[in-house]
């Protein structure tokens, strides 16, 4: 089973303001600074380097900066990722499977690090104004780093909102995001972003 946003820790951009393009990549440090956490819900969809449709996903996502999120599938099947700001939990509900990682120095590299990483997005990306396309504001944000999976992230926004991302990875694969019910600075408790595998099920990897 495809899981792109692994490898991203769960991707997903700041909703910023967005009125002047021009100040698009200021309006993002802005945003970072005053934001601390989002929720929302997402519908996802990956193409493989041939354009061909692979997968087709939906559920909630759940951000604290720095370094905690949850993201949850809902459909077509159920999984979870938690980042509890020192090791990322995956939960395959099918596979009855847990697999853990650490939340290293790698967040700083990934799309993750637009959400849920530190301040310092200037030491990892290379950002730029990306256009207005069908009324979507277009943040382009690049890694500096070419050690990472993904070449190229892109964050929409219309009226102050995140609504799109999109993103390309080192093999050609793309994903797009789009996103309904942001809300920036929600009350959520730190329940969420902990995670106990539950019993009965295989735990892989540095725990």
């Amino acid at each position: 089973m495809t899981k792109p946003l692994i490898a991203a820790l769960a991707v997903l951009a700041l909703a910023l303001p967005c009125a002047a393009r021009a100040d698009a990549v200021q309006r993002l440090h802005d945003f970072a600074n005053a934001t601390r956490t989002l929720s929302g819900s997402f519908s996802q969809v990956v193409y493989d380097r041939n354009g061909r449709k692979t997968q087709e996903t939906s559920g909630e996502l759940y951000f604290s900066r720095p370094g905690k999120f949850r993201w949850v599938y809902r459909k077509p099947y159920e999984q979870l990722i938690v980042g509890d700001g020192q090791k990322i939990w995956i939960y395959d509900a099918d596979l009855e499977q847990v697999t853990v990682k650490k939340l290293d120095q790698s967040i700083g590299e990934s799309p993750a690090a637009l959400l849920a990483g530190s301040n310092d997005l200037d030491k990892y990306f290379n950002l730029k104004d990306g256009g207005t396309q069908d009324g979507i504001d277009w943040l382009e944000a690049s890694p500096k780093s070419k050690e990472g999976t993904f070449e190229l992230v892109r964050l929409g926004f219309r009226d102050n909102t995140l609504v799109a991302m999109e993103l390309k990875d080192n093999f050609g694969q793309k994903t797009n995001l789009k996103f309904t019910g942001m809300k920036n600075n929600p009350p959520i408790g730190g329940d969420l972003f902990r995670f106990k595998p539950p019993r009965g099920a295989d735990v892989l990897g540095n725990d």
